[in-house]
């Protein structure tokens, strides 16, 4: 029997690698099936560079200036990016170190944001609520709590530095519920409001705020584009051949995560899958770039291998080569960083060898 644990392969479309020298950026996603945070940049000689750290069930991103939030199977972390601008360790120009971590529990946690109150509020799935973390309790719950996965909110979109709107699987009151409307009962709330402003989706992701325009995942058609606040419809601007999870901006660009797609009761008998069939194509795993004032996949990047599911994606500005300090190897213990009472003045990191 072979027992061989499949590699990982990653590679680029031909322009990937140039636009994202010409951008100024690097990439992080997470993949919760295989434990994983990569970090896509580039190395001195122009080559792709790749980075990953292993936390277990890392699913919701969200960067912000110096720092990089991601939530685990039970906690919910802040890395911090301990090197100033233009300063570098071992060819890395940016290295995220885990400062705070949060006891959350279980709780599912899926899209993050940061608010302009700079508090951390994000997407308590197993709650079907918006919360935010406590000092001395597992969450506090923000927006609509309820004691069990029912309506599958997963989506989060902050718009003017608040929390706006929320992606729902279904509009089920009971638990489990929104297994059984997954082809087409997915919907948008407006928390402010408490209305659906879209409905008719098929398993909506990732609604983010860009360019006046609320845009999202419709994961189970395969369709990437921004809802009609006016008519209350969704309309596509690209396909994408996977199942779509995770997405962020730049410039005219998006950048849209695909999954393969996985034989279960969940994911399986969506529009996708005839969708992918009526064009002789298989759903892929990477990541996407998309030019927003046409629609045309114009990059990607390919994932095959160990890692066939992809969450969540951020993007890192002004960020060449980007790595972070995990939990499994000695470095935790032997980066340090000393910080100053000028906080003009940027921290000092020192790495003992011992």
């Amino acid at each position: 029997m072979n027992t061989t644990t499949p590699k990982l392969e990653i590679s680029a479309s031909r322009q990937f690698v140039p636009w994202l020298y010409e951008q100024n950026l690097s990439l992080v996603f997470t993949t919760y099936q295989a434990g994983k945070v990569f970090f896509i940049g580039l190395q001195p000689d122009g080559k792709l560079a790749v980075f990953e750290r292993t936390l277990d069930r890392c699913m919701g991103l969200y960067a912000t200036g110096n720092s990089l939030y991601i939530s685990t199977l039970y906690q919910l972390w802040r890395f911090e990016n301990t090197l100033a601008p233009g300063e570098s360790h071992n060819g890395h120009d940016a290295i995220y170190l885990p400062q705070i971590g949060y006891i959350t529990g279980d709780l599912d946690i899926h899209d993050i944001v940061i608010d302009d109150n700079q508090q951390i509020i994000f997407a308590n799935t197993l709650f079907s609520c918006l919360a935010t973390v406590s000092q001395t309790h597992s969450f506090v719950p923000l927006w609509q709590p309820a004691a069990e996965d029912r309506c599958h909110l997963n989506g989060l979109a902050i718009k003017d530095g608040k929390p706006k709107y929320v992606s729902v699987i279904s509009k089920s009151d009971v638990a489990e519920g929104w297994r059984q409307k997954r082809v087409n009962g997915g919907c948008i709330i407006d928390i402010d409001s408490n209305k659906i402003i879209v409905d008719g989706l098929s398993m909506p992701h990732s609604p983010r705020w860009y360019q006046g325009k609320l845009w999202l995942l419709n994961s189970g058609t395969g369709e990437f584009g921004y809802a009609d606040l006016e008519s209350g419809k969704f309309q596509a601007v690209a396909f994408c051949p996977g199942y779509q999870r995770g997405l962020a901006f730049h410039n005219n660009f998006a950048i849209v995560g695909i999954s393969e797609s996985r034989h279960t009761k969940t994911l399986s008998g969506l529009p996708l899958d005839d969708k992918l069939a009526a064009k002789d194509a298989s759903a892929r795993c990477g990541l996407l770039v998309i030019d927003l004032k046409s629609g045309d996949l114009v990059h990607s990047l390919n994932i095959e291998g160990v890692v066939i599911e992809l969450y969540d994606i951020a993007i890192l500005p002004q960020i060449r080569r980007p790595m972070a300090i995990g939990f499994r190897s000695d470095e935790i213990r032997r980066v340090i960083t000393i910080g100053t009472t000028n906080c003009l003045t940027a921290p000092i990191l020192a790495t003992q060898a011992f």
